[in-house]
């Protein structure tokens, strides 16, 4: 595995060099785009808008317009000069109990791998991070932007999750939340009944990415020349004057397990 970004962790007067390795990757169906008047492939093209002619990646630089027709360009290792410091570091500014942390705030996990000399001081801090059952939360800089993260200790090892500042976070959209309402006490004593029964360790194995697998079966049922059929029907909202009984069957199955 290639590492994506290196450089090191710092807390007080303490740096580790260390590789940033991608601890997740998407599982997704790649379409392909066609023009359905004759099944050609839609490419996507790099157009010089002056020119209307194709241009290759290597061609493409970045540039700041700072006056209207005005550009300055600006090279990957020039971006480093903004603040080498900061563009080598996975700064911990504190630490910080992980329940305090709200999941919504969570993007992205990244292994972090210690460079050879700095082993032993990598694994003193995972050692003290486990200890204390503290997070570090860090700011670095990848890929022209600074980002939030979290550093905490797994096993023998650290990750980083990547996270939202809190300007990235919707706190108080404009939607319609229903008022506190009051429930029958056999409605929720059920509900909370049901969610007792539902409940298990989590255990991120057992879930698996079944929508992937009912695409491709639609896939070759179509390729075989046949006639596409709904897998199940759309789920209606519960009716009100139904809710008890349905809570009841609800909870039937969840005690039979299925």
């Amino acid at each position: 595995m290639r590492p994506i970004w290196s450089g090191g962790i710092s807390f007080g007067l303490i740096y580790i060099p260390v590789k940033l390795y991608n601890a997740s990757r998407e599982s997704t169906i790649d379409f392909d785009l066609l023009n359905k008047k004759n099944n050609h492939r839609i490419g996507y093209a790099k157009i010089d808008k002056e020119t209307g002619a194709e241009v290759e990646d290597a061609d493409i630089v970045r540039a700041f317009q700072y006056e209207k027709g005005l550009y300055v360009v600006v090279e990957e290792d020039e971006l480093e000069k903004a603040n080498p410091k900061r563009s080598k570091s996975i700064e911990i500014v504190t630490f910080a109990e992980s329940k305090d942390l709200d999941p919504k705030f969570f993007e992205k996990p990244y292994f972090l791998e210690p460079e050879e000399p700095a082993e032993r001081t990598y694994a003193l801090l995972v050692e003290a991070l486990k200890k204390t059952d503290k997070v570090g939360v860090a700011k670095y800089v990848l890929r022209d932007r600074e980002h939030l993260a979290l550093v905490r200790a797994e096993g023998d090892h650290l990750v980083l999750i990547q996270m939202r500042f809190a300007e990235e976070v919707l706190t108080e959209p404009d939607l319609n939340f229903p008022a506190a309402k009051k429930f029958e006490k056999e409605e929720l004593e059920t509900a909370i009944n049901i969610i007792e029964q539902m409940s298990k360790p989590f255990t991120p194995e057992r879930y698996k990415d079944t929508y992937r697998d009912e695409i491709m079966d639609l896939i070759k049922e179509k390729a075989t020349h046949k006639k596409i059929t709904a897998r199940s029907s759309a789920p209606k909202a519960t009716d009100v004057k139904d809710l008890m009984s349905k809570l009841k069957k609800s909870l039937q199955l969840a005690k039979s397990g299925k």
